[in-house]
């Protein structure tokens, strides 16, 4: 139709004069029958749905034609609700936008000195470039690509080096210690900055693990430790040591044998050791523990690039990974820009980009992946920004499909869910071949600030709270399927 961006958001703009009321959603009349079909005989109100839903808290949604931006229906779509992970859609604009979608990380060896007889004659240097998804299968091929040039013993230490991203701690600070979606971030990451917990009984004691597996690779390591404790609770404590990660687990939670990933909060450190481990069973020697680099000067032996930035972003859209998102924004955020000490910083940089360049004015979030829940967002935002995503055709084809019970919708999106906040984001199309572009939010935020940390993984009342979400967001599809693109 040849409509820009900026008539688009001019429609939405003009919403802003029909649904200004909190609780007043857009009239939209049922359509008229096409050819010999008839309109639906019933399509529930929006309003009637929301009531039969039970949710207690906020409901904020909006749903446009994807082709010329007119919002058909909305219901306080100015109000502002954490965005959860639909926040990684937002991410994903800005990433491709500064980073491009060809971008790459690069991991690379640095020789601190020469090369004589398979012996580097001073430190070899593991220097991250940022790559979310480096797992210990790639630094086997790293460590293999080195053997094959010869290198067999390393005359200095093994260092790394994380300086290509800020350290930071933790993701959100309001996280129970050992969720392993909340891991700590640098320049050098590996499997999601994440350790791999795993327990058996034997007799009436355990015998646990603690290592970095990555398909047929189980390196044990040392940065990480588990100690199994006679108590009732809590089932995990954690204490940081100067250079390791120091847990106990309750002895009366762990059964008979399991296992599950816990984070890392020192991902040089863990990522340097796999290595060290690696390239000793390949029979390259380092002595010495594994240290801190002050830069990543050095003669480049080996460079592994990851996979273009495009493909990262849809395996973070489709498993909601924190990590890739954090990364992916402070990088964008580095590209072109100054130095960014906290993902705070960052994610405001973000959202200032996403009010200049989509009319986002009213998003505001406090990191890159949606864990905070003190970011925030609008139904009318997300819709904006799900309408500029299609000038490239840059964000639909890497949205995940959402499944409703009628097969007559295609519906790709971003889930997003937090305790006592669920959201969703995306597309969705019918038989007319009309998409639209939706957000809906739904959050309970004095239920979810009264949770204590403890309570935070399992809150009572948590699962039947986001079903009724759930269910709202699939019968709202179904009705503007009905209504608007069939």
């Amino acid at each position: 139709m040849g409509l820009t961006r900026r008539d688009i958001l001019a429609g939405l703009g003009a919403l802003a004069a029909t649904a200004a009321g909190a609780d007043a959603p857009v009239r939209v009349p049922r359509p008229p029958a096409r050819g010999t079909g008839a309109a639906p005989a019933s399509v529930d109100a929006a309003g009637s749905l929301v009531s039969r839903s039970g949710l207690s808290g906020q409901v904020g949604f909006a749903v446009a034609d994807a082709a010329t931006g007119e919002i058909l229906e909305a219901r306080n779509p100015d109000l502002a609700l954490p965005p959860a992970s639909t926040a990684k859609t937002l991410t994903t604009l800005y990433a491709l936008d500064r980073l491009g979608p060809e971008h790459r990380f690069t991991t690379r060896l640095m020789a601190g000195g020469p090369v004589r007889n398979g012996r580097i004659e001073g430190d070899l240097i593991l220097a991250g470039g940022g790559d979310p998804v480096l797992d210990t299968r790639d630094l086997m091929e790293m460590v293999a690509t080195l053997k094959d040039l010869g290198v067999r013993e390393v005359g200095g230490r093994l260092k790394v080096w994380t300086g290509a991203l800020p350290n930071i701690y933790e993701i959100d600070g309001e996280q129970p210690d050992h969720v392993g979606y909340n891991p700590a971030i640098c320049g050098l990451n590996l499997n999601f900055n994440r350790v791999h917990f795993g327990w058996d009984r034997k007799g009436s004691s355990y015998q646990v693990s603690m290592d970095a597996r990555a398909g047929r690779y189980v390196p044990g390591v040392q940065v990480a430790r588990m100690q199994v404790v006679d108590r009732s609770g809590p089932v995990y404590t954690y204490e940081q040591a100067d250079r390791r990660d120091d847990w106990t687990v309750a002895r009366a939670a762990l059964g008979q044998s399991g296992a599950r990933w816990l984070p890392v909060r020192h991902p040089g450190l863990y990522a340097g050791e796999v290595f060290q481990v690696l390239a000793w069973s390949q029979g390259i020697m380092s002595g010495g523990a594994v240290e801190i680099a002050d830069s990543d000067a050095g003669e480049a032996l080996v460079a592994r690039r990851s996979q273009p930035l495009r493909p990262i972003l849809k395996g973070m859209l489709e498993h909601s990974t924190n990590l890739t998102a954090e990364v992916s924004g402070l990088g964008a955020s580095l590209s072109g820009g100054g130095p960014v000490g906290s993902l705070a910083g960052s994610a405001g940089r973000m959202s200032d980009w996403l009010a200049a360049t989509h009319g986002l004015e009213r998003t505001r979030l406090e990191d890159h992946s949606g864990l905070g829940d003190d970011s925030r967002a609008t139904a009318r935002d997300m819709v904006r920004a799900m309408l500029a995503s299609q000038d490239r055709g840059e964000l639909r084809p890497l949205l995940k499909p959402f499944h409703v019970e009628d097969r007559r919708f295609d519906v790709a999106a971003k889930t997003g869910t937090l305790n006592f906040v669920s959201a969703l984001t995306g597309f969705v199309s019918g038989p007319s071949g009309r998409p639209l572009a939706f957000a809906i939010l739904t959050a309970d935020i004095p239920r979810r600030d009264a949770l204590s940390v403890a309570e935070r993984e399992r809150p009572a009342g948590g699962r039947r709270w986001i079903g009724a979400s759930k269910w709202l967001q699939r019968e709202l599809l179904e009705r503007w399927g009905t209504l608007h693109a069939t």
